[in-house]
């Protein structure tokens, strides 16, 4: 419909106002011939409106001579009778011409620098080294080379770890992380111990001693980098293993670093292939309320909910204090809205879909931040009575950093 309404405003249309005695002759002689009529209608005066493309209107002369009609062109609409109008009136069209031909210019620039995600480092010096980089307002948009733009924001702001560019018309907005700056709190030594079981994929040292290497499979309470450094090494003599230097001893850190490994969690899900629940059924009640005091005063609504079974939403605004008055005054407005039960059914496969989205659910919530899940494995748990219900098992096979804290006494 409308492509139909766009080539005809592109080739023009026009109403045409018929008058004749057999408007049916009119009507099907211009149908066999191949013209389209659309929105016709009988006026009061008996003749027929109809609109017809302007290509059309010539051989409709035709048409009408045959038939022993005549017609008059009533309204025309389409570009054809637009580009006319704007032909008579050279001013208006030049004028229209520069003013496009102005908003397309001003598009193309930036005109707007917007700075999100700051805390420590402020806007302005954002926008600072933007500009130093080449981007500031009144740049053309074709000028800005995002990737370069980026590198030169972040080598200019060290304190940011990561700069975002985005053109968005003739706004430009700027998305920064900064570094976060870990305040070392020293409260005596300690060790970094695996809080889980798993499978060690790398370790980041940033103070303490290595305690396993990649590829170690290690247990909770396990240390992993050790908060006692030990003494440097020194070579014996040749064909002997490495001596500790003499005269050091140990020394004893706060062991900071990130251990990641390969960690394994399980979930289980069920869902019934027949169930009955509770579902809203489109009838609702409300209800408002003035609460002054300990006492309710209805203003509008019934006192008695009128569904047997419902669920309630309520929203309560209080009435602002005014000078040194603090009304304890409420209005309370209450939508109840009826709940019915029925009885879902549920397809084997459906069920087991519905299963595993419980089975996944239940399983990430348990995830630490930062966790990326490597692997999802389902699997049906199959048991040997048939039974009105479907089970599985998911295993996700997730990195995460694995390593905590725990203080140790030097004696």
């Amino acid at each position: 419909m409308f492509a139909f309404r766009l080539f005809s405003f592109l080739a023009g249309c026009v109403t045409l106002l018929v008058r004749s005695e057999h408007p049916e002759k009119f009507i099907n002689l211009a149908a066999s011939r191949g013209i389209f009529l659309w929105d016709l209608r009988v006026l009061a005066d008996g003749r027929l409106a109809v609109r017809v493309r302007l290509s059309a209107v010539k051989p409709l002369r035709h048409v009408a001579r045959k038939t022993g009609s005549s017609f008059r062109i009533g309204r025309r609409e389409g570009l054809p009778f637009l580009l006319a109008r704007l032909k008579r009136r050279r001013a208006l069209a030049g004028g229209l011409l520069l003013f496009f031909l102005g908003l397309y210019i001003l598009s193309s620039f930036v005109w707007f620098i917007d700075v999100t995600g700051t805390r420590r480092v402020s806007a302005a010096q954002v926008k600072e080294a933007a500009a130093q980089a080449g981007l500031e307002r009144g740049t053309p948009r074709w000028k800005i080379n995002v990737g370069s733009l980026e590198r030169e924001i972040q080598d200019r702001l060290p304190a940011l770890s990561w700069v975002g560019v985005y053109i968005k018309g003739t706004r430009v907005e700027i998305q920064v992380v900064e570094k976060t700056l870990v305040e070392e709190k020293e409260e005596g030594f300690s060790h970094v111990v695996a809080a889980k079981a798993g499978l060690v994929e790398d370790v980041l040292v940033l103070k303490g001693h290595p305690a396993v290497k990649e590829g170690d499979t290690v247990v909770p309470g396990q240390v992993l980098i050790s908060g006692i450094i030990p003494p440097p090494e020194t070579a014996g003599p040749e064909g002997k293993e490495k001596e500790p230097a003499p005269e050091q001893k140990p020394v004893c850190v706060a062991a900071r670093g990130i251990v990641r490994a390969r960690v394994w969690y399980e979930g289980y899900g069920e869902a019934l292939l027949t169930e009955r629940e509770s579902g809203p059924t489109g009838r609702a009640s409300f209800r408002v309320c003035m609460k002054i005091g300990g006492k309710e005063i209805i203003l509008k609504g019934s006192p008695e909910i009128p569904f047997p079974h419902y669920r309630t939403e309520k929203v309560v605004k209080k009435i602002s204090p005014w000078r040194n008055l603090t009304p304890d005054v409420e209005l309370i407005f209450e939508k109840f809205s009826e709940l019915q039960e029925r009885t879902v059914t549920r397809t084997k496969e459906q069920a087991l879909l519905l299963a595993k989205e419980k089975a996944l659910a239940g399983v990430k919530q348990n995830l630490p931040r930062g966790a990326i899940i490597l692997n999802e494995r389902v699997e049906e748990l199959v048991t040997p009575q048939p039974e009105d219900l479907v089970r599985v098992r998911a295993q996700l096979e997730v990195i995460e950093d694995i390593g905590e804290k725990r203080p140790f006494l030097v004696k």
